[in-house]
């Protein structure tokens, strides 16, 4: 018995001494870890409750060349509400208020708003939604009511903010425009201008201290950013809004007219290489028209008949051929390594000029020219071409540029008809923007010059961060003589009665230029038709070259590149020769005298530049157009849509102030 106490005392002993030492562990732990280790756990619990939030910055605008808007950056806002930071006694004095001025930003019952913020206070709602998709005007209204108007720790007021791109144009011009997409790797996907220009258009990301709060969301805890986000550079386009909406509907309306593939058309200034249009529109399974991808920069197919004004200039240059000489094109056919090579005339032309030659298009004629003087010597044929630079890509900063193929005879897949073949057309390749810019050279005196989308980059109001000059890619691609022998081919080819592009002559403006009626799966039972018409215009002082592709259009209803391709090109060259803007240019003039608050649904949108923000607003809000303002207040500086242009054809306007 004693000792079953003694092993009692001993136990008891033993467990106060074990109590005992962990009291003492507990209290040095504690010790040790307000005293030594305590900016190390306040930190750790900072990390887990506290954090920097990413603020994305406004992107750059990109503008046309007359400073619509082509893109920009809308902000949409978000308000939540921690109603447990506001005293109740405050809350009370103010909610009628603060419920009245919700219903009427929000467009929401009086009486709801105010149940459902008593609610969220006396339940402890710390994330109540004020609304959504919230304007600045909208949020900026909120943000002034009682208790709102009060840091995030005292009114609670959570804001957050989205970026949406707009494109006031829509569809037009999108894949030159460019859009970005996000990955499912988290990177984005961007193509066009957006895509080339994207580190100058995205700015710095700024960021905003935030605590976190129930349900794992962030609040702000003060009403500053710690570092601000800097907003991107502009980017002011060669593009000319007017322009671009002739080509699209024009292009469009071809496109509908033939049931074809894809079609593509470029404007291009002659002197600078500036693009004033460029239109890509792809076909959907239901029949619709969309820019669906950049044909003009990304797709090179063989150019067929386009091509035969690079090999006449190579024979002229070469003095092989003189314009007047007589070719022998027979009855239209001519065979070579057991391949035919025919005339679209059946029967042939006979015995012609080498002008006529090209001006027919005959590819008997092109081909007898080509082969029987280059048959011996292919490479000399092939140097020519290269030294007046078409086999290399332009090097534009859009991306997705295919690049040229123009075979080599040292090429392994060099063979007996790759002479004949290219001289017409086949077995080479180039976009429409390539052959384009050749063309363009020949219009200016020989010149090659860069295509180019971008006047500048920069701060609107402010110097050019980086300006865009002319770039010659060739300051020579022939002799003088040479071009204007081939000139002079090029408008009669629209002049002289036989010529291939007879149809658009017109007696206001005297256009020069080469169709193209290409074969697509030549080798198959299923040959289809690509069909083009490349030049420029006027012919006596060029200022625009263009270019229109029309892919794979309706057998049964036409495919010839002069009644298929041609037409549009007469169209656009008719249209922006004849002064048909400058007429709209007098009535904005007038226009820009008027009174805003006075026009009506039939009347033509007047320049708002310079007018209050409000007075314009109020006069477009009551003819039922939307507005999105970007800034906060003042005059209008930019608006997305021209002036004189009639208020019935659009429904949203960009305006920034």
């Amino acid at each position: 018995m004693k000792k079953r106490s003694q092993n009692l005392g001993f136990r008891l002993y033993f467990v106060s001494v074990v109590l005992l030492l962990f009291a003492f562990s507990a209290v040095f732990k504690i010790f040790y870890i307000q005293t030594i280790d305590g900016d190390k756990y306040k930190k750790i619990g900072d990390e887990r409750t506290l954090k920097n939030i990413i603020l994305k910055p406004i992107r750059g605008d990109i503008y046309s060349d007359d400073q619509s808007i082509l893109a920009t950056s809308i902000v949409k806002y978000q308000l939540n509400w921690d109603s447990k930071v506001v005293p109740k006694k405050l809350f009370n004095k103010h909610k009628y208020e603060i419920a009245k001025g919700i219903a009427k930003v929000t467009s929401k019952d009086y009486s709801d708003v105010l149940n459902l913020i008593e609610k969220a206070k006396d339940e402890g709602n710390r994330y109540l939604l004020i609304g959504k998709n919230l304007n600045y005007n909208q949020q900026n209204i909120l943000k002034k009511l009682p208790i709102f108007n009060l840091s995030p720790n005292k009114g609670g007021l959570i804001i957050k903010n989205k970026i949406f791109r707009e494109r006031p144009l829509g569809k037009i011009a999108e894949r030159t425009i460019g859009y970005e997409k996000p990955t499912k790797k988290g990177t984005y996907y961007r193509v066009g201008l957006e895509g080339a220009y994207a580190s100058l258009l995205e700015g710095k990301e700024g960021y905003r201290l935030k605590r976190k709060i129930a349900n794992g969301q962030w609040k702000a805890i003060r009403n500053t950013n710690e570092r601000e986000p800097t907003e991107g550079y502009d980017i002011h386009t060669t593009i000319n809004t007017n322009f671009q909406d002739l080509a699209h509907n024009t292009l469009l309306n071809q496109l509908e007219k033939y049931e074809a593939q894809f079609g593509t058309v470029i404007l291009m200034e002659v002197k600078t290489g500036a693009i004033k249009a460029i239109v890509n529109l792809g076909r959907t399974n239901k029949g619709a028209y969309y820019e669906k991808l950049n044909y003009a920069v990304g797709f090179a197919q063989e150019p067929g008949s386009t091509f035969k004004l690079i090999s006449m200039m190579a024979a002229l240059e070469d003095n092989y051929i003189n314009p007047g000489d007589i070719v022998q094109t027979g009855n239209g056919e001519r065979i070579i390594y057991g391949k035919t090579v025919r005339d679209s005339k059946k029967g042939g032309y006979g015995k012609i000029t080498a002008s006529k030659v090209f001006e027919v298009s005959s590819n008997t004629g092109i081909v007898n020219i080509i082969y029987d003087n280059y048959k011996d010597n292919p490479k000399k044929f092939v140097d020519r071409i290269y030294n007046m630079g078409i086999h290399k890509p332009l090097g534009i900063p859009i991306k997705g540029e295919a690049n040229p193929k123009i075979p080599y005879p040292t090429d392994r897949d060099w063979n007996g008809l790759s002479l004949p073949w290219m001289a017409w057309g086949y077995g080479v390749a180039l976009t429409p923007l390539q052959i384009l810019s050749f063309y363009n050279a020949v219009a200016n005196d020989g010149v090659m010059v860069k295509p180019n989308f971008i006047k500048q980059i920069g701060k609107m109001g402010s110097k050019p961060h980086i300006k865009f000059n002319k770039k010659i890619i060739n300051p020579s691609i022939c002799s003088e003589k040479t071009l204007k022998i081939v000139k002079e081919m090029l408008s009669n080819v629209v002049k002289k009665k036989w010529g291939t592009a007879n149809n658009i002559k017109d007696e206001n403006i005297n256009i020069s230029g080469k169709t193209g009626t290409t074969q697509i799966n030549y080798n198959t039972d299923s040959i289809e038709y690509n069909s083009s018409f490349v030049g420029y215009f006027p012919s006596d002082k060029p200022r625009y070259s263009c270019i229109v592709v029309i892919n794979k259009p309706n057998k049964k209803i036409g495919y010839y590149g002069a009644k298929v391709a041609a037409p549009v090109f007469h169209e656009i060259a008719r249209r922006v020769h004849s002064g048909i803007f400058k007429e709209e240019a007098v009535s904005i003039s007038n226009l820009k005298k008027s009174n805003i608050k006075n026009i009506k649904i039939t009347d033509r949108l007047p320049n708002l530049i310079g007018y209050e923000l409000m007075d314009v607003i109020h006069t477009l809000e009551s003819l039922g157009k939307e507005v999105i303002i970007i800034g906060k207040k003042g005059k209008v500086k930019t608006q997305s849509i021209l002036p004189g242009t009639l208020l019935n054809k659009f429904n949203k306007i960009v305006l920034e102030v």
